[in-house]
């Protein structure tokens, strides 16, 4: 038979690439090399190392906070790092979710209205985000007569859940999670961790975790040194 084309796969476009990218302060001798660094929908990576190796900056590369000196950051494909300091910020309320150390929320506004702030950035009307809010709140525990309190009236535990429900509201394609289990104790930190997982699955998201806790590795399927970037990431 002719004429007829074989059905094959899409290829798939990674969540994130980075490309030869290479980061230096002025003022410091130090610099950062990464030749490459390719992440898929979906997949989860920890980056570990000593304090000082540069993972606060590989992060802020990441996010788009700062650019690479030399070398290419895509995003789902489309460039990213080359943008302009306006259209990076909103690729990232859109596309990018942060779980941060102390977690910073705003302790007096109400639980709904911190996890909505993420939709605002994103340009999002508040309609559009309330109900996913919402659900996505009570998936991770927290229920209807939570959803006014205040931040500040909760629970280290609930806090937590807040922020990540915050990070996942407008379903990133990456979430960068910043040493956000250091301040806790191992029940809390285990329960932290399959919280933000299990939801980041849900969403189909690409989680990128750093942390100086070695023991957190157990959690992802790939790793990457920041005292071998040569290497990339590579398997746990």
């Amino acid at each position: 038979m002719t004429g007829i084309k074989p059905v094959t796969d899409k290829p798939k476009i990674p969540a994130i690439e980075l490309k030869n990218v290479v980061f230096y302060y002025q003022t410091a001798a130090w610099q950062l090399s990464l030749p490459e660094l390719t992440l898929q929908q979906g997949q989860h990576l920890f980056i570990q190392g000593a304090s000082g190796s540069g993972k606060t900056t590989l992060l802020n590369l990441l996010a788009g906070i700062i650019t690479p000196k030399q070398g290419e950051i895509k995003l789902g494909g489309e460039p990213f790092s080359s943008l302009s300091p306006a259209k990076r910020d909103t690729m990232r309320a859109r596309k990018i979710g942060v779980v941060f150390q102390q977690l910073n929320l705003i302790s007096y506004l109400s639980v709904l209205d911190n996890v909505l702030l993420s939709g605002h950035f994103a340009g999002n009307a508040r309609q559009q985000s309330e109900q996913r809010a919402i659900t996505l709140l009570q998936s991770l525990g927290l229920g209807a007569e939570l959803v006014k309190q205040q931040a500040a009236a909760l629970s280290v535990g609930q806090q937590q859940r807040v922020a990540i429900a915050r990070a996942l509201l407008t379903q990133p394609a990456l979430l960068i999670a910043d040493e956000p289990t250091s301040a806790l104790d191992a029940d809390n930190r285990d329960s932290f961790m399959q919280v933000l997982l299990e939801q980041a699955n849900a969403c189909q998201t690409t989680v990128i975790f750093v942390s100086h806790d070695a023991g957190l590795r157990r959690y992802f399927s790939w790793q990457l040194n920041m005292g071998n970037l040569a290497q990339g990431a590579q398997p746990c």
